[in-house]
């Protein structure tokens, strides 16, 4: 592995036609010698938490939870939740990706936010984006993807259609302007 790209935004390259992420900011979660995971975190679902705490037996202490977006966070696992939050607390199965995101997969962070007393930054998906050795590195030399440091602000506060670009733009870059006919010099 020659760069780590844990707590960094994957930016689908214009080109990337493949369905499951074309036109997609991935949030990777972890990346080492074994892989990658990342949520995808700019498809929102028709879906709101709501229904999600309802298959679980939970009743949101507030109408503004149940209304809360699900992206469909990946390809892998589509019926697995995962809860991108700040700030950092241990809900069980929390893996800690930076000093103030965590990604969590437990009820109990559910259950917290149903109740109003959850992570006060949440991004709720529905399944992940998995990546073999070296299949994500191998992606980046064919100019599948730009990827840049996450930003939180993006992350949580940044409306769904605008991601793509936006991540692009923390770059430097307009999408807009990028052929999608890629070569290598």
């Amino acid at each position: 592995m020659l760069f780590d790209l844990t707590n960094h935004f994957l930016i689908a390259m214009p080109s990337l036609e493949d369905p499951n992420f074309a036109r997609t900011v991935t949030y990777v979660c972890a990346h080492n010698d074994g892989g990658a995971m990342g949520i995808v975190i700019n498809r929102p679902m028709e879906m709101a938490l709501g229904e999600v705490l309802e298959q679980l037996k939970l009743d949101a202490s507030d109408p503004r939870i149940s209304a809360q977006t699900v992206y469909a966070g990946g390809p892998v696992h589509r019926d697995r939740g995962f809860i991108i939050h700040r700030p950092v607390k241990d809900y069980g199965s929390t893996i800690q990706v930076s000093e103030d995101i965590a990604v969590s997969t437990s009820r109990a962070i559910l259950e917290a936010i149903s109740r109003g007393d959850g992570p006060d930054e949440t991004l709720i998906a529905l399944g992940y984006a998995g990546w073999s050795a070296g299949q994500l590195e191998e992606e980046m030399q064919h100019n599948a993807w730009l990827s840049g440091p996450a930003a939180p602000d993006l992350l949580f506060h940044v409306a769904a259609e605008r991601r793509w670009h936006d991540a692009a733009a923390l770059l430097g870059v307009d999408l807009a302007l990028l052929s999608g006919d890629v070569g290598h010099a």
